[in-house]
């Protein structure tokens, strides 16, 4: 007599495998397992240690002109100073003429009164340079001059303008222009009440007479003229004896 197998196939009546087939294939399925999440833990890994590498490397965000002008004045007691829109443009125009004609001239764009005049500034000066690419070593030249230096240390400076242009020939022109003691607009004067004269306070207290008033005891032109009574007529006298007549 024969007894029914049970096998472990999800189909019925399929033929019995080795057991020992089965764990081999069970345990492949679980190393490849392990090594799939290996290798994916080990490319986290590596992509994290990249992109700290790329953001450690990546400099700082670079300070604008009108900062590193002003962390100079700090350290030397002057306040600080912010860009200005008109100073730009003075600036802008003596960098470009400079290097349209390739010299180092305060006067190449025309004098410097005259170009900052627009500004209202009630000071102002300007420094130039060429050679240096970037900012920072501009700067440099400049704090290394007396003359310059001076300038950038000018006392009531409060805005600044920064411009450069390049030259045919590949060089950087570098002008920059501060301005200070700007004039604050005036307050307006307030309004006093004018004083009221003596006529006017007169004619406010009196009180103004009714028209009935005004018309009382007046007579017209047209209202006829009272008539007087006639006197008596003179009689002769005979005889006058203590006024009286007889």
């Amino acid at each position: 007599m024969n007894l029914p197998v049970i096998a472990r196939s999800t189909r019925i009546g399929a033929p019995r495998r080795p057991s020992t087939g089965s764990a081999t294939k069970q345990s492949r399925g679980s190393v490849l397992g392990a090594l799939d999440c290996f290798a994916a833990l080990a490319m986290t890994l590596l992509l994290a240690a990249v992109l700290f590498v790329i953001s450690s490397s990546t400099p700082a965000f670079a300070q604008s002109p009108a900062e590193l002008i002003s962390q100079f004045r700090a350290k030397n007691g002057e306040g600080a100073v912010t860009l200005d829109a008109t100073l730009n443009a003075v600036a802008q125009e003596q960098a470009t003429a400079m290097a349209a004609k390739d010299v180092l001239d305060h006067d190449v764009a025309g004098n410097f009164t005259a170009r900052v005049a627009r500004s209202k500034a009630g000071s102002a000066a300007e420094n130039i340079a060429y050679g240096y690419a970037d900012f920072p070593r501009t700067l440099g030249q400049w704090i290394n001059s007396s003359g310059h230096r001076r300038n950038l240390l000018l006392k009531g400076a409060s805005k600044v303008g920064i411009a450069n242009a390049k030259s045919a020939s590949g060089r950087t022109y570098w002008a920059m222009v501060i301005g200070g003691d700007y004039e604050k607009p005036k307050p307006k004067p307030a309004q006093v009440p004018k004083a009221k004269s003596a006529k006017d306070k007169a004619g406010k207290d009196k009180p103004a007479k009714s028209t009935a008033e005004a018309a009382k005891g007046k007579t017209t032109k047209d209202a006829p003229a009272k008539s007087k009574p006639p006197k008596p007529a003179a009689r002769d006298c005979t005889i006058k004896l203590l006024g009286l007549c007889i």
